[in-house]
């Protein structure tokens, strides 16, 4: 653990990742930014807290309090996009999902910002992640990777109309067995609410880097709509988002939540047996 990169090891062959609730904007880098809001806004708002139960079903969560904005863990390093022909922001993203430029003229991340940022915070998260997944396979047996995120339920420039409450990515049914997705699938279901699988978002570059479930490694994405455990308001500004978590508003999509890991967690100890 560092000041900026938190572990908590479980025993259960379950790992949770959290890379895009942090806030942390480094001095340097924020003073050449337009606006510490509008830099922090893109964020997956209080899904480390939505998620507080994980480590009571003895899951492992590991989490990077670095702002996407800073550098996107969950991007290819590579630069190439996880979505070719569709707008997405990149591993140092220089706007937000609206299309609103995050730096000042002249202070956006060249070659070198952006290799020393890699090596500073994308290193450290992977090697955190990777070292999880060794210690629970330790044994031989598979482990299930599951990467956690939200968004606004209104993106237009992302994707059209209001996103599915739920929206499940194993790429294609690539990063995981099956049997995964669909026991993640099925609590979903049991919700009531909207979902899809491998609609806009397939899972990221956690999801398929990490995904390999012919070497026992069962990597799955969930994105969620934000409405499911926050109130989102009308217009986005300063005054108005992020709006407060109140546990008792999230209770509901909680519920399905620890009913989800819970599955994700009994598939892993199912292919042990």
């Amino acid at each position: 653990m560092t000041d900026w990169l938190t572990v908590t090891p479980g025993d259960a062959p379950l790992i949770v990742a959290f890379p895009h609730t942090g806030t942390d904007i480094p001095a340097r880098i924020e003073a050449g930014m337009i606006d510490p809001w509008r830099a922090r806004k893109d964020a997956d708002w209080w899904i480390d807290r939505l998620y507080a139960f994980a480590t009571e079903l003895g899951a492992t969560t590991v989490r990077t309090g670095i702002s996407r904005s800073v550098i996107d863990v969950n991007r290819d390093p590579s630069g190439q996009s996880l979505y070719p022909g569709m707008t997405t922001t990149g591993l140092c993203p220089t706007e937000t999902f609206d299309g609103e430029p995050l730096y000042q003229p002249g202070h956006e991340p060249d070659a070198v910002e952006i290799e020393a940022r890699r090596t500073e915070f994308f290193d450290p998260y992977h090697a955190a992640i990777t070292a999880q997944i060794e210690r629970l396979s330790a044994d031989g047996g598979p482990v299930v990777l599951y990467d956690a995120h939200s968004i606004r339920s209104y993106v237009p420039r992302l994707f059209d109309g209001q996103l599915p409450q739920f929206n499940i990515g194993d790429n294609g049914g690539v990063t995981c067995d099956p049997a995964l997705t669909s026991a993640v699938e099925a609590a979903c279901i049991a919700s009531g609410d909207t979902h899809v699988v491998n609609g806009r978002f397939k899972g990221g570059w956690t999801t398929r880097h990490y995904g390999r479930p012919a070497k026992g490694v069962h990597a799955i994405q969930m994105e969620l709509a934000c409405r499911g455990y926050v109130d989102e308001p009308s217009e986005m500004t300063a005054a108005t988002w992020p709006t407060p978590f109140d546990a008792a508003r999230a209770a509901p999509i909680t519920r399905t939540l620890r009913d989800v890991l819970t599955a994700a967690r009994d598939f892993a100890i199912s292919q042990r047996a």
